[in-house]
């Protein structure tokens, strides 16, 4: 099913302000239109979201379940809102969710959204028309027991926890990317670098097996972040007191909506809190913000070692992608790392966003939860991306010269931190500066001097053994 709006036939429907017409065709009524009317502010809609759309009428379903099982909503209408609710869930009229996702009012808008979308479809299961609220109402049945700022704040939970699914994904995806470099350049050796300068010998696999290794311990704080969304307050309807909500109400609806979602649902033990509080997502916020920064850093890392490729380090050589200059010839630029970096900066202002938002509450609700769901929307969706990208277009393609950075290595005055625990600081310091000033190599300043037999200065200037190769 899908919006269609052509015959140009309207329906009116009237809301405390007045009348308003609603195209026949619409799913939506007089409230969508309203602040469809007043809130034009990012050029996309609520339809752009389908975790939250899915989330919604997993929450309205919930409800109608609860209601019905305590008598307060007939078998009819219990019916043919979990009908509608189960086809909304399975991808129907989504186009039917047409806010922008960034309103006033703490969600109010597009809980009615919801409501008035499932109305209407539940009506026609009932044989009637759209807009015959006599029979079943979007406020009076759909809406039964809930206030937006319980089901508004639950559907954000859920939608959260399935959204962040593929973000686990593709950091995976990268994290296999870089331990598969690991193992395949697990004997190349090369000089690590601190402060940019020479320091000692390591391998190449070693440098893409430490990248791996902090992409997977922020995929477990990630996943870990995610048990804050499974405490929801279904059942708070305005404030936290539950105040229109019957006895047993909002066990029960958590009850349905565990078995609904698959989540390991839980009421929280005190609504005021919950209803008013938004810290899960601050915490969720910054966890992707850390994420970012690592992967960005990884991107700083790629972009300098690629440099050249002959007049910078060049220790690795990245996938070319596309020409890089339209005024130098053969230039090939890092884009990949490039637009990753670009995602990390967005994240970073995204969570700016979300903390802003959450200092801004006041009182018993929170009324930025909008732009709090839409920033961490976008995080989670160009991260996700973003990881994708890096690890097919960038890590998988990367190559080195191993010969080259063997050279580098052997030619390093680096090499002399090895000599220290024989020869003294004072001896090791002047054979580098010595080495530096001349050109000369390490091992033959050593040997010349007679501070060490060629047999043990072999043994300790060995680029295998100081990278700390096992065989």
């Amino acid at each position: 099913m899908s919006e269609t709006l052509l015959s140009g036939e309207t329906r009116s429907e009237h809301d405390l302000i007045g009348d308003l017409d609603i195209p026949v065709e619409a799913y939506w009524g007089v409230h969508t239109l309203r602040a469809k009317n007043n809130f034009n502010i990012t050029g996309t809609t609520l339809a752009g979201n389908p975790h939250l759309i899915r989330a919604l009428a997993r929450v309205k379903q919930s409800a109608a379940r609860a209601n019905h099982e305590l008598g307060l909503l007939d078998a009819d209408r219990a019916r043919a809102i979990d009908q509608a609710c189960e086809s909304i869930a399975h991808g129907s009229l989504h186009d039917q969710f047409i806010l922008d996702p960034i309103q006033g009012g703490a969600g109010t808008s597009t809980n009615m959204n919801a409501n008035e979308v499932i109305a209407n479809l539940a009506l026609e299961i009932l044989g009637h028309q759209k807009g015959e609220y006599q029979y079943l109402h979007p406020n009076d049945h759909v809406n039964l027991s809930q206030s937006t700022n319980d089901a508004y704040p639950t559907a954000v939970n859920i939608a959260t926890h399935f959204a962040t699914q593929p973000l686990l994904e593709a950091m995976k995806t990268l994290e296999d990317s870089c331990n598969a470099k690991a193992s395949e350049f697990r004997t190349v050796v090369k000089m690590g670098r601190t402060q940019l300068q020479d320091a000692v010998p390591m391998t190449v696999g070693q440098e893409f097996r430490g990248w791996a290794v902090t992409l997977g311990e922020d995929r477990a704080r990630l996943a870990e972040s995610l048990s804050l969304v499974t405490e929801i307050n279904l059942g708070a309807t305005a404030i936290g007191t539950g105040l229109n909500a019957p006895a047993g109400y909002a066990e029960a609806a958590c009850r349905h909506l565990r078995e609904l979602t698959g989540l390991p649902l839980t009421t929280s033990p005190d609504l005021i809190e919950a209803t008013s509080d938004v810290g899960a997502f601050v915490h969720l916020s910054g966890v992707l913000k850390r994420v970012a920064l690592k992967i960005s850093k990884i991107c700083n890392d790629l972009r300098l070692l690629s440099s050249g490729p002959r007049a910078g380090l060049n220790d690795i050589h990245l996938p070319a992608v596309q020409s890089g200059s339209s005024i130098m010839p053969g230039k090939v630029n890092p884009v990949i790392p490039e637009v990753v970096n670009q995602i990390a900066y967005q994240v970073v202002g995204h969570d700016l966003t979300v903390t802003m938002a959450a200092e801004g509450g006041q009182l018993q609700l929170n009324a930025f939860e909008p732009v709090i769901v839409h920033s961490i929307g976008l995080s989670l969706k160009h991260l996700t991306n973003g990881c994708l990208t890096l690890a097919k277009k960038c890590i998988d393609g990367i190559t080195v010269d191993e010969q080259a950075l063997r050279r580098e290595v052997e030619n390093s005055i680096g090499l002399v931190t090895a000599l220290n625990p024989r020869l003294g600081y004072a001896a090791s310091t002047s054979v580098a500066l010595e080495a530096l000033h001349t050109g000369r190599g390490v091992a033959e300043l050593v040997l010349e001097r007679g501070l060490l037999s060629a047999q043990d200065l072999n043994e300790l200037l060995s680029p295998e053994r100081l990278a700390n190769l096992s065989d």
